[in-house]
C-alpha cells in the first residue's frame, strides 16, 4: 500500500495557502482513485511533521475535507477516505445537520445547548 503522505503535494513557495493545498491534493487523490475508500490518513500531527506544516494547518484541511464529505473522522480510530458508493444517506444527514446548525444559530442557541437538544431528540426516537 502506498503511503498517503508521499502522495500529498505542498509547495511552500505557492501563493495558495498550505491548508488549501493539502485539501486540494487529498481531494484530487481521492477522485483519481489514488487514495481508495477506507484508506486511513495519517494523524494530523504526523502529517504536519512529514509535510513541514503546523498541526493547525493540517487540522483545518482535514476539517474542510470532512465538511466536503471526502473523509470522515472516527474519533481515536483516525481519519478515513469516504466510500462514495456508500450512498447519499451520509450526504443527506450532513445537510440536515447543517440546516439544524443554521437554525440554532439564527435562534441564538449556544452550540452546547443545541447539541444537548439534538441528543435528547435522538434519544426520544
Amino acid at each position: 500500500m502506498t503511503d498517503p503522505v508521499a502522495l500529498i503535494d505542498v509547495d511552500p513557495s505557492s501563493a495558495v495557502a498550505p491548508y488549501e493545498q493539502v485539501r486540494a491534493s487529498v481531494t484530487s487523490l481521492v477522485r483519481s482513485g489514488a487514495l481508495a475508500p477506507h484508506t486511513r490518513l495519517p494523524a494530523v500531527r504526523r502529517l504536519a511533521v512529514d509535510l513541514g506544516l503546523a498541526a493547525n494547518t493540517v487540522a483545518r484541511a482535514y476539517r474542510e475535507l470532512e465538511a466536503a464529505g471526502v473523509v470522515e473522522t472516527r474519533g481515536r480510530l483516525g481519519t478515513f477516505v469516504v466510500d462514495p458508493s456508500a450512498g447519499s444517506g451520509h450526504d443527506e444527514a450532513r445537510e440536515a445537520a447543517r440546516e439544524y446548525a443554521a437554525r440554532m444559530r439564527s435562534l441564538g442557541v449556544p452550540p452546547e445547548r443545541a447539541l444537548d437538544l439534538a441528543r435528547a431528540a435522538l434519544a426520544d426516537g
